[in-house]
């Protein structure tokens, strides 16, 4: 289940929010691998760093990284007593410890204890954790200072330092604040449910608006429901028994080789026709052409439950090219799958104009 090597740090490479990426002589051979500092310590040139390498064997695509599991020779210092109790990567060898904004030891558990209600936030979802920056180009482009919260489920990434998406948003000014929910963990803000995360999104980082996504590294098999963007629809429904205003991002695609995902994706069909039990507004780009005339043909199978909403997308491409990281959907720029930002888009400027209504 996991190929494992040991290896010698010989070289560092980018670093960011969280995460580092070194080179590590395995055997002779050159292997890029990522460590989080906060959970091996921070490694050093020559240090012996055992490695889960399975993602490089399986020549999984999102970073490809060896993760460092330990620095075995020079393990970091305990953490210093402190409160917290929930356990993230539960019962495994690199279950860690952290301070649940709702747990009973927070400053803020007063605060989330009966708390029940979103007061109206428009709440974004999406599948793909690459919709992200596109969400957030629309809403600033539209209404500049809105603040934006980006809440992490766990499909994907469980670390939310993995992303390099969330690390540029944030030095950007682009993002409020972060809060990893389920197992993910890493977030300024840290929950036991997407419906806590979204409270603690509005009552804690006072957020106008919130996006709810999986981390990198969405997870499918081909079948109708074996995908982890399923949670894309139980985030609409903890949005909707919470009072806020759901704001669906359809995940589209021009250029994706499999069909199931062409135009309107099968993810989508699935996660907000029969996932999300709650109605919420789904953005579809009002551009003309055959291809946004069989997406909106698709949409329309989802018009029982929900409100299929055309968006003006006049200035959103400018919005996009703003962006402050880059925008990549399985390996695809705007100029290759330019349909599938726009979507993104097209919802977040949806969810900016709530705020105006």
């Amino acid at each position: 289940m996991i190929s494992w090597r040991a290896g010698r740090v010989t070289a560092f490479g980018r670093a960011w929010r969280g995460a580092r990426e070194l080179t590590v002589d395995v055997d002779g051979s050159a292997v890029k691998a990522l460590a989080y500092p906060l959970l091996t310590g921070e490694p050093v040139l020559g240090d012996r760093v055992l490695l889960n390498t399975t993602a490089q064997t399986m020549g999984l695509g999102t970073g490809g990284y060896a993760m460092v599991v330990a620095v075995p020779d020079r393990l970091p210092e305990d953490a210093p007593p402190g409160p917290g109790h929930l356990v993230k990567a539960r019962y495994t060898p690199l279950q860690a410890i952290v301070l649940g904004a709702d747990e009973q030891d927070s400053p803020h558990h007063a605060l989330l204890e009966d708390a029940d209600s979103l007061d109206g936030m428009p709440v974004i979802t999406a599948d793909l954790h690459s919709a992200l920056p596109a969400v957030c180009a629309a809403i600033l482009a539209d209404r500049p200072g809105t603040r934006i919260a980006y809440v992490m489920s766990d499909g994907g990434a469980l670390p939310l330092w993995f992303s390099r998406t969330v690390a540029g948003l944030r030095d950007a000014g682009w993002l409020a604040g972060s809060v990893t929910v389920g197992q993910a963990l890493g977030g300024d803000l840290e929950t036991v449910t997407v419906h806590t995360g979204l409270l603690a999104a509005r009552l804690i980082l006072h957020a106008d608006i919130a996006v709810v996504t999986q981390g990198p590294g969405n997870l499918g098999t081909g079948t109708r429901w074996g995908f982890s963007g399923v949670a894309c629809g139980e985030a609409v429904n903890a949005a909707g028994v919470l009072g806020g205003r759901p704001v669906g991002v359809l995940r589209v695609s021009e250029a994706d080789a499999r069909e199931r995902h062409r135009g309107l994706s099968h993810h989508s069909l699935t996660s907000y026709g029969r996932v999300a039990l709650c109605r919420a507004d789904l953005a579809v780009p009002d551009e003309a052409g055959p291809f946004w005339d069989a997406v909106r043909e698709q949409a329309r199978a989802l018009t029982a439950r929900h409100a299929v909403r055309e968006v003006d997308c006049a200035g959103l491409d400018e919005a996009l090219a703003a962006s402050p990281v880059g925008l990549s959907t399985m390996g695809r720029g705007p100029q290759r799958d330019r349909a599938n930002f726009l979507a993104a888009a097209a919802a977040g400027r949806l969810a900016a104009a709530l705020l105006a209504a």
